[in-house]
């Protein structure tokens, strides 16, 4: 008998889009679940999906979202499928961010980043290298890995002009207005979503967005419980362990969500090494009407320093430069040395064992939202953050009149200098309200919201350890000095539909700003500062649908921005550092599709008395920030995703910009041929370009999906020339970089497990070496100039591997 093998049952692929029925978007993150065979997909930016490798021709799935009501349907393999999810009436988290973020009748440009793409790209570098491939961010890393000191830019704005919020509570520091990711290290394994706006932006609380604003929203609901365990190491010893835990809803109402994280590594820079460890907890009631979550996190970093940077002479292993270099910085024999025999792009200048900033960050918030009618919400929230911390350094030849302390006597012999070890302290506290009242009609949404926080931080510095006695009291401390501000705002922002096509958005916001802040400042000299400032910050704009997913739109806005402390602190006698104002117009055309979306936008950010450094230093050495009366950025940003086919997406953004100061004077100061002599000399430049500011940045991701559970991206980033000061001489300048990354992933679905993936990020893949930060200074003896360019090298090519294991 002739046995004859059945044939093969044909292998058929079902795939489709998730979006949100009432407005059409797609839904980045959506799970879908086969009943049988047993699958599950996530929906991708796009907001599709697809199963491979099945057998049938119907198959049976149910639909999930937060905040979407779940929906069961059958699929089949013949066509794609687009699935229409409706909101559910429980309020949920996205409420808490609602008053801050931008919407599509909004007329602002933004960027959503899903919490699916920041997993992807989150292997334990801190939040901006998670956000490099965003339109118009530039990112950097003292220690030249991403781990440690981070910092980012957009259209070359720096983080002082970023507005950094967190749940709608702000994050940018008080008094310098930056961000330090580094005391949130690993926040993006507890983030849902980010927006990036890009421009003025909405009305937000905290400080005035001067170039961009970053909404962050942390983890809101899962109804199914959760663990996950992540792990990732690679180059240069780095070391990620994450470990997530969550309740899912108890009882249909509550939940509890809870995370610890650790990450170390030594940095690319000589001895540049990072511990850092942060946690996250929060615990939520959901109700029909109500929502109530209490939120900490935090974290704790020992950094080692590598603000210093590595000489220009050093990167070009130029002896001679090399040796002028640390003539010019006064270096000892045992720092030239180093400077001579260390590796040429992984230079530090600093060798004392605990070199190191010690700092850690507290935060606390309690949000409280209530659905008073159908169309009326209200949310309130309470915040408090604590921050202490130190950086330690050793100094060597130090005068003792430097510490405010007399000359000691050692016998007969009178020692003004001595080496010493020195903490510089902040210790601060930042507390307070916000509040928002939501009312959503069919032609009209409007928003009442501000806030109103409080700063309290003291600076002050003490002496460790001294080479020689000091006879200094007991718990002496050589400065101290105390700021307070106070930042209150309140804004009313309106949408209103015209037409069925036209609809326009005013938002106006009335900020009111107290600022003291004296002492005795770490150079020995006293000062004292009182300040207000009231600003009003209109923005109006259009939108017009063309069709259901194209829109035009348009919008002016001004925001206002006070100067930061350092402003004030070393202003010079006499002077007073003005405010800042910005007028801003964004211009452009959205498409969304289910297989494409495809952003164009024009701005214009014309800047009245923008403060820049110019080479100035006031009577102690400290460099000062000057107001240039008129500057201006322009440019045009595309931005844009497509699924070229069932296995290819590729997503790309280009900015093409002109970053002006319509006239800068450079100071410069001659000490004379023989160092006998000062003079101050003032150079004068029109149509100058704006430090770090490149005129074209592009970034691209061309994912690969293979039927297999893998999959390839590969990711790009163009930065052009950035001028290290403003006066546009290349030879103070960045020079232009092109890297390419390449991330692989593999995921399982085991039985009983949600999924388990493997993943590896190879960081510029053709070890490119290039230099994305530094600065310049400069000096004259007698005819002579003489100057010093400082750079920040980043990491050849370097591997970060992960497991992710997701219960």
């Amino acid at each position: 008998m002739l046995w004859l093998a059945p044939p093969a049952a044909a292998q058929v692929t079902v795939q489709g889009y998730i979006k949100n029925k009432s407005n059409g978007q797609p839904l980045p993150g959506a799970t879908i679940e086969l009943t049988s065979p047993r699958k599950l997909a996530v929906a991708d930016e796009q907001g599709y999906f697809q199963f491979t490798k099945l057998s049938g021709q119907e198959f049976t799935a149910e639909v999930r979202f937060v905040g979407f009501a779940a929906q069961q349907l059958s699929l089949r393999a013949d066509q794609p499928i687009e699935i229409a999810l409706e909101e559910i009436a429980t309020l949920t988290d996205e409420v808490i961010v609602a008053a801050t973020r931008a919407s599509l009748r909004s007329a602002t440009t933004f960027s959503n980043i899903s919490k699916g793409a920041i997993q992807k790209q989150n292997f334990g570098q801190d939040l901006p290298f998670v956000l490099n491939w965003s339109p118009s961010v530039v990112t950097t890393s003292d220690a030249g890995a991403g781990v440690g000191y981070t910092g980012l830019r957009i259209r070359g704005s720096d983080a002082t002009r970023i507005n950094v919020t967190i749940n709608g509570i702000p994050l940018n520091d008080s008094e310098s207005q930056g961000v330090f990711w580094v005391n949130t290290p690993d926040l993006a394994s507890s983030t849902q979503s980010i927006q990036l706006q890009r421009g003025v932006g909405t009305s937000t609380n905290g400080a005035a967005a001067f170039g961009a604003t970053l909404n962050v929203q942390t983890n809101s609901l899962n109804p199914s419980a959760y663990a996950d365990v992540v792990n990732s190491f690679g180059s240069f010893n780095t070391w990620r362990h994450t470990v997530a835990l969550g309740s899912g809803l108890i009882s249909e109402k509550f939940t509890v969500d809870a995370r610890l994280s650790r990450i170390i590594s030594d940095g690319f820079i000589d001895r540049a090494s990072s511990q850092l460890q942060s946690y996250y907890l929060a615990g939520g009631y959901y109700g029909k009407k109500t929502l109530l979550k209490a939120i900490g996190f935090g974290g704790k970093e020992v950094t080692y320093q590598s603000w210093y940077g590595v000489p220009e002479s050093r990167l070009q292993n130029n002896v001679a430069a090399m040796l002028e270099t640390a003539a010019a910085e006064g270096w000892s024999q045992q720092q030239t040395d180093l400077l001579l025999q260390s590796g040429a792009r992984t230079f530090n200048i600093y060798t004392y064992p605990n070199q190191v900033d010690n700092y850690q960050q507290h935060h606390y918030q309690l949000h409280s939202s209530h659905q008073l009618t159908p169309q009326l919400i209200v949310n309130m929230a309470a915040h408090y953050t604590r921050g202490f911390g130190y950086y330690e350094e050793l100094r060597t030849n130090e005068a003792f009149a430097d510490y405010g302390l007399p000359d000691a006597v050692v016998g007969s012999e009178t020692i003004s200098f001595t080496d010493l070890v020195r903490r510089r302290w902040l210790d601060n506290y930042f507390y307070g309200l916000t509040y928002s009242v939501q009312w959503d009609r069919e032609r009209v949404q409007s928003v009442l919201g501000g806030g109103w926080n409080r700063y309290d931080g003291n600076h002050y510095g003490e002496i460790i350890w001294a080479a020689v006695a000091t006879n200094a009291p007991k718990d002496y401390r050589y400065y101290f000095n105390n700021g307070v501000k106070t930042d209150f705002n309140i804004f009313w922002k309106t949408t209103f539909q015209f037409t069925d096509k036209l609809s326009g958005f005013a938002d106006l916001q009335v900020r009111k700003l107290d600022y003291t802040a004296g002492g005795r400042e770490n150079r020995q000299f006293l000062f004292n500062i009182d300040k207000q400032f009231n600003f009003f910050n209109p923005k109006l704009g259009l939108t017009y649908a063309l069709k259901s997913d194209q829109q035009l739109y348009a919008s002016y806005s001004v925001a206002n921005r006070e100067p930061v402390r350092s402003d004030f602190v070393d202003a010079p006698a006499g002077s007073n550092p003005r405010h800042e104002t910005l007028r801003n117009i964004e211009a452009g055309w959205r498409l969304q599709r289910s297989a494409y979306s495809f952003n164009a936008n024009y701005y214009l950010m014309d800047y009245g008395n923008q403060l820049v450094l110019t080479g100035a230093v006031n009577d102690v050495g400290a460099a000062i920030r000057t107001n240039v009366a008129d500057s201006y950025r322009s440019g045009v940003e595309v931005e844009g995703s497509a699924r070229l086919s069932p296995q290819f997406t590729l997503a790309a953004n280009a900015t093409v910009s002109r970053n002006k100061i319509e006239e800068f004077r450079e100071v410069l100061y001659n000490y004379g041929t023989n160092f006998d002599e000062f003079n101050e000399v003032q150079n004068t430049y029109r149509n100058t370009d704006i430090s770090f500011s490149p005129s074209l940045v592009a970034g691209s991701v061309l994912t690969w999906q293979l039927p297999s559970g893998v999959e390839l991206a590969w990711l790009s980033k163009y930065v052009s020339r950035q001028f290290l000061d403003n006066t546009s001489n290349r030879s103070r300048a960045l020079n232009p970089y092109w890297v390419n990354d390449l991330r692989l992933s593999y995921a399982l679905r085991p039985p009983r497990m949600r999924e388990v993936v493997f993943s590896l990020l190879i960081n510029n893949i053709f070890d490119h070496e290039y230099e994305s930060n530094g600065y310049t200074w400069g000096y004259l003896a007698g005819s002579a100039v003489y100057r010093q360019n400082y750079f920040y090298p980043q990491a050849g090519r370097n591997v970060i591997a992960m497991v992710a294991i997701k219960i």
